[in-house]
């Protein structure tokens, strides 16, 4: 392919919006966009493996469809022309969605999309391919036996995180502005944060997902992408009404004006002006925050503080809720696998063997005590925003580590949630939350804040993520480390 880029920038450096603009001033085409899309992937395939599909052919075909629609001034929907990625999880028509799985057949009929891709194709999105993730997205890095390793643009010897880990690296490498992920328990903003952008998981059932995942209640749906404006058009794609989820929430249409216009509840106006913060840097002492992540997010703090924000340090009462989560996820797991037979659990990831072996240990009576725990946690993070609007953490107590494991060598931890005690409570409590870039390590490697508000408050996420980018202190991070010169 040629190089399909404009000086002084690349297409692949613009936000979705940017496109957009750019298609409505005739400055370049979707087709142009798709074309240097597809030649971006083609670099960075081979450094950091995100994609375990891309159909460029298919791609090229709504590129050229859309361009069209632009020519005669008629662009249908939100997301006319703009490229984007799904992680494979979710169902797309024409695609196999095999899951990071050796289990899954590619043989058969693929005739569907699930809710957040339909609305994407309604809205005249390009899909350029399906993106990584760990087995059935079991753990917060991404390897399979399927697809191996997908890597950190920043350093290829790190993982990118998971389980939206090869969403999160094509963002960050210019493969497609956008990218739509899942959250489990911290899927998409674990990745966010070690690879340097924007993650959001909406409230549990803002986005409707279909089919349901074996993880239950836990599973959100969410965008992946350069800044929350981007983030917040997108959401008001992908949170349309789909009447195959029982469970979703009404539509929210609006986010993206909600950006500016005070429409996100707190405080009148946009910014985060008169808004009551609780910055909570190590949940009462009960993680362990490298220091260099800590002074990050503190300076983050600061800005917010800067904004007009009224910052006070305080801890929710609440005690690690681990034990709950392990229980519910494993069990999980453990109802997955269920019907497969010995010769397809040999092809499992070792380490989900082990997490289903465990569920399988658990009886109804311990899984009900699990939903006990999560239903206290959940009244008691209520209580705690009820004085408080958002409530702002480290999204990770660390930066990204080696590729392929599922924790830190060295560091005597078993399990992913070993390391993301920030992330998966607010699984449990079903809250809006989003890791924000805020800075880099000594190592050059991305850190995160987290940002999360009371159940149906996505807005008002949004709206103080899109602050702190307004602010300058959101995107200050260098490009990724690996992008070969002049590619």
């Amino acid at each position: 392919m040629t190089d399909h880029t404009s000086d002084p920038t690349r297409l692949t450096d613009l936000t979705a919006r940017q496109l957009l603009a750019g298609y409505e001033r005739g400055d370049f085409s979707p087709l142009d966009a798709t074309r240097a899309v597809l030649d971006r992937i083609e670099v960075v395939q081979p450094l950091v493996n995100a994609f375990v599909r891309v159909d460029a052919d298919a791609a090229l075909a709504q590129a050229e469809a859309s361009t069209a629609r632009w020519s005669a001034r008629e662009p249908r929907g939100l997301l006319d022309g703009v490229p984007v990625s799904v992680k494979d999880i979710f169902l797309q028509r024409g695609s196999p969605t095999l899951r990071g799985s050796r289990t899954v057949r590619t043989q058969g009929v693929w005739d569907e999309d699930a809710p957040a891709v339909a609305r994407l194709r309604e809205h005249g999105a390009v899909l350029v391919g399906k993106t990584t993730t760990p087995e059935f997205g079991w753990k917060g890095v991404t390897d399979s036996p399927l697809s191996g390793v997908t890597r950190n643009p920043y350093d290829p010897s790190r993982t990118s995180g998971g389980s939206s880990g090869g969403s999160a690296a094509a963002v960050a490498l210019g493969a497609a502005p956008l990218s739509i992920g899942t959250d489990g328990g911290g899927s998409v903003r674990i990745p966010a944060s070690f690879c340097g952008i924007f993650g959001f998981k909406p409230t549990y059932g803002r986005v409707p997902l279909y089919p349901s995942s074996p993880f239950g209640t836990l599973a959100h749906a969410g965008p992946m992408t350069r800044d929350a404006a981007d983030a917040a058009l997108l959401m008001d794609v992908i949170s349309g009404a789909d009447w195959r989820d029982w469970s979703q929430l009404a539509p929210a249409p609006g986010l993206s004006a909600a950006l500016t216009d005070g429409a996100a509840g707190g405080a009148g106006g946009g910014g985060v002006k008169g808004l009551r913060i609780a910055y909570s840097p190590t949940f009462g002492n009960q993680v362990a925050v490298r220091p260099e992540v800590a002074s990050a997010v503190r300076r983050a703090v600061g800005r917010l503080a800067e904004l007009g924000a009224y910052i006070e340090e305080a801890d929710p009462d609440v005690t690690d809720p681990v034990e709950a989560f392990h229980t519910l996820w494993f069990s999980g797991a453990a109802r997955l696998v269920e019907p497969f037979g010995a010769e397809q659990r040999e092809l499992l990831d070792p380490g989900l063997r082990e997490i289903v072996a465990a569920g399988e240990r658990y009886s109804a009576l311990d899984y009900l005590a699990a939903v006990d725990a999560r239903m206290e946690l959940g009244r008691r993070f209520g209580r705690f925003h009820e004085s408080y609007d958002l409530l702002v953490t480290p999204t990770l107590p660390i930066t990204a580590f080696e590729a392929g494991r599922e924790t830190p060598r060295g560091s005597g931890q078993r399990r992913w949630t070993a390391w993301t005690p920030f992330t998966y409570p607010f699984n449990l409590t079903q809250q809006p939350a989003a890791s924000v870039p805020c800075g880099v390590d000594g190592d050059g490697l991305p850190i995160g804040v987290q940002l999360v508000a009371g159940r149906h408050a996505d807005a008002l996420v949004l709206r103080a993520a899109h602050a702190l980018y307004e602010s300058g202190a959101a995107p200050g991070l260098p490009a990724p480390g690996i992008t070969p010169a002049g590619s």
